[in-house]
């Protein structure tokens, strides 16, 4: 026999208790777990790419000042991505994320010793970069879809818009520290030390995958999905609006916004506002900090403010874009590159969280591909058409 309990308007059942907020639950995926042993050797590996990136983009201003040159060097690293960036996709859902992530991290410091060699004995020249931006194109065709899947997979569902906010604020803080370390490394030792130091950064990365737990297999029908096609893929996104808009929202800040922040910064801080390497790596670290606010934000953001916030950061964009047309010192310059950047992090932040949230698992790999591909993949030609340009070798490791 079963007992029955009734309760009435007057005895209502016990209300449930809250969730923790956002802050506290990113603070409990970064105490423990495979997220924070992840986070910790991500965090090291990313301040190495970015003082690279520092390091590249001043040793291409020291070559040249030819814009075609330049903005080849970074369509040549844009190529095998959108060649192979589905191919690398469908090989993240039907293999192991760690194995590909592995491989790439040692192809990518193959290539920071190389490149760091040929700086230091002063035979560097154009085509070297040409060639290694293209092979390293092809590593993050597979690298870039592979970790971008493999976050969500660390954590509980409830928990993937909070380790999405973290793993981009981790990101982005790291560019306060990178680009401004590479300044302090070139000024006291050269480029060389900056490429050097990279490749050992890869090693801290290296160890935390290590320590992963392969992927649990899942239901036959979701295996069989995953040994599905890109075609797949492309049909989930084109049927699912929400995620085929925040798709085009991330193309569109990749053509006119991010030849600015990524493309044209190097030689828009010497030939524009007449700075140093020094300045030059404390601008770039200026753009993460509005780029870490406004990744550190995404965890105060609810489900219903997406989309007013996401409007607000488009306006913002405007005005950051304005300000650093009319800027000729760097004073002016800073706060304009601030306010851009929060504003561009915010938005895509924004649009990879619903991607991520909203992407069948056995999907996730392909569909983080052809999201990764609306930035990395419009960011050759976006960059063409700006005129002067970046290298664009480690553009894809964490879009």
């Amino acid at each position: 026999m079963v007992a029955v309990v009734k309760t009435s308007r007057a005895d209502p059942m016990p209300p449930a208790a809250p969730a923790a907020s956002p802050s506290r639950q990113a603070a409990a995926l970064l105490l423990r777990g495979p997220f924070a042993r992840y986070m910790l050797g991500e965090g090291i590996s990313m301040t190495g790419t970015w003082m690279q990136l520092m390091a590249q983009s001043w040793v291409m201003t020291t070559l040249t000042n030819s814009a075609m040159m330049l903005g080849m060097v970074n369509f040549a690293a844009g190529i095998p991505m959108i060649a192979l960036s589905m191919l690398g996709g469908s090989a993240a859902d039907r293999g192991d994320k760690r194995t590909i992530l592995l491989v790439t991290q040692v192809i990518q410091i193959a290539f920071a010793l190389l490149v760091g060699r040929l700086v230091a004995t002063g035979q560097i020249q154009i085509w070297h970069l040409l060639m290694v931006a293209f092979l390293l194109g092809i590593s993050n065709a597979f690298e870039m879809p592979a970790a971008s899947a493999l976050v969500p997979e660390l954590v509980g569902k409830e928990q993937v818009a909070t380790a999405i906010a973290v793993d981009r604020a981790v990101f982005h803080g790291t560019r306060l520290i990178g680009p401004a370390l590479a300044g302090f490394v070139i000024g006291r030792w050269s480029e060389a030390a900056a490429f050097y130091l990279n490749a050992l950064s890869y090693v801290a990365l290296i160890i935390a995958l290590l320590t992963l737990h392969p992927r649990a297999r899942g239901t036959e029908a979701e295996e069989s999905q995953r040994r599905s096609g890109f075609k797949e893929g492309l049909a989930y996104v084109r049927a699912d609006a929400p995620t085929l808009a925040m798709i085009a929202l991330l193309a569109f800040t990749t053509v006119f916004v991010f030849p600015v922040l990524v493309v044209m910064m190097p030689l828009y801080a010497k030939n524009i506002l007449q700075l140093g390497p020094d300045k030059m790596g404390l601008l770039m670290s200026i753009t993460g900090v509005g780029s870490f606010t406004g990744s550190v934000g995404l965890l105060a953001v609810r489900r219903h403010t997406r989309r007013p916030l996401m409007i607000a950061a488009v306006f913002g964009v405007c005005a950051g874009l304005t300000g650093m047309s009319v800027a000729r010192q760097f004073a002016f310059a800073a706060p304009c590159l601030i306010l851009l950047s929060l504003c561009a992090s915010t938005i895509i932040g924004l649009a990879n969280t619903v991607v991520q949230e909203r992407a069948p698992g056995p999907l996730r790999g392909r569909v983080s591909a052809i999201a990764g591909l609306s930035f990395v993949g419009l960011l050759p030609f976006a960059g063409r058409g700006s005129r002067p340009s970046l290298i664009g070798w480690d553009c894809g490791r964490r879009w």
